[in-house]
C-alpha cells in the first residue's frame, strides 16, 4: 500500500486516539501525582489508604470477581449448546442476547431498578403467589445480579466465537483415540476455546471493576464501590487530585489482571499448540 495513502488512512484512528485515550491519561497521571499547586506528590494514591476506600476497594474486587465467576459459568455451557445448533437457530438465540445491548445501559440498569425494589414487579408477583418477598435492592447482591445482567453478553460472545473455530475433525479424531465425551471436551475443547474464555473474563472483569452507574441505582447511597469514591471525587467533591489519585492505583489493578490473564493465554497457547 503507498506510504501516502496509509497515513492518511491511519490519520483519524491516530487523532481519536490521542484525543481519547492518550490525553485523559497524561491527565490523569498529571493530576495524581501533584497537588493542587502543581508540586509533585504522592498523597494522592495514599488516599486509597483510608478504612472506607481500602473497604471501596475490597469490596468492588470482590463482586466483579463474583459477576465475572458466574458469567463464565452461565455463559461457557450455552456458548458450547449454541455452536452445535443449526444457524438459523443460533442467529435466533443470539439476537435475542443482543437486542438488550442495542438499548442504553443506564435504561437497562433502572429496568431492574424497578423490578427489585420494595414494591417493584418482582415483590408484587411474589405477594400474590402468598411468598416471601425480595429485599436485595440497595445490597451487595443487588449490584452483583446487575454486573451479571449488564455484561453477561460479553462473556458469551467471544467464548462462542472461540468454539465455532474449533476444527471438528479435531473433536473426531478424539473420539476415535477412545476419548470419552468429558475426556474430548476436558482435553480438547475447552483448552482450544480457552482464548475466548480469557478474552471474556477480561471483558467482564474490568467494566465490573470500574463500575459505578449500577452501584449507584441498585446500591443506593448504603454500597460504595470504588468507581463511586472515584467519581465522587470529580463531581461532587471537586477534587481532580485525589480522583485521578485513586484512579492511578485502580489501573494498577486492571493492569495486574490483564497480565495475569495474557500469560495464561500465552501458557494455554503453547500447551494447544502441542496437542
Amino acid at each position: 500500500m503507498n506510504k501516502k495513502l496509509r497515513i492518511w488512512l491511519d490519520g483519524p484512528y491516530l487523532i481519536w486516539t490521542a484525543a481519547f485515550i492518550i490525553i485523559p491519561l497524561i491527565m490523569i497521571v498529571y493530576y495524581g501525582l501533584t497537588d493542587k499547586t502543581g508540586a509533585f506528590t504522592w498523597s494522592n494514591i495514599l488516599e486509597m489508604g483510608t478504612p472506607e476506600r481500602m473497604k471501596a476497594l475490597i469490596l468492588s474486587l470482590i463482586l466483579s470477581l463474583m459477576a465475572t465467576v458466574i458469567c463464565l459459568l452461565m455463559a461457557y455451557p450455552l456458548a458450547l449448546i449454541l455452536s452445535r445448533m443449526k444457524t438459523g437457530a443460533v442467529g435466533f438465540i443470539t439476537t435475542i442476547f443482543i437486542i438488550p445491548m442495542w438499548m442504553n445501559s443506564l435504561l437497562r440498569i433502572l429496568a431492574w431498578q424497578t423490578l427489585l425494589e420494595r414494591n417493584g414487579v418482582i415483590n408484587q408477583i411474589l405477594g400474590m403467589l402468598n411468598l416471601p418477598k425480595l429485599y436485595i435492592i440497595n445490597t451487595p447482591y443487588a449490584i452483583a445480579l446487575g454486573m451479571i445482567y449488564d455484561f453477561l453478553p460479553f462473556m458469551l460472545l467471544p467464548i462462542y466465537n472461540a468454539l465455532q473455530k474449533i476444527d471438528v475433525n479435531v473433536i473426531n479424531a478424539a473420539y476415535d483415540l477412545g476419548a470419552n465425551r468429558f475426556q474430548t471436551f476436558w482435553k480438547v475443547i475447552f483448552p482450544l476455546s480457552m482464548p475466548g474464555v480469557i478474552s471474556g473474563i477480561t471483558m467482564v472483569f474490568v467494566p465490573a471493576l470500574t463500575t459505578f452507574v449500577i452501584s449507584d441505582f441498585l446500591g443506593g447511597s448504603k454500597v460504595l464501590l470504588i468507581g463511586n469514591v472515584i467519581e465522587q471525587q470529580f463531581t461532587q467533591v471537586g477534587n481532580w487530585n485525589v480522583g485521578s489519585g485513586l484512579s492511578l492505583v485502580l489501573m494498577v489493578f486492571i493492569l495486574i489482571s490483564m497480565l495475569v490473564m495474557q500469560h495464561y493465554d500465552k501458557d494455554i497457547g503453547e500447551r494447544t499448540t502441542s496437542l
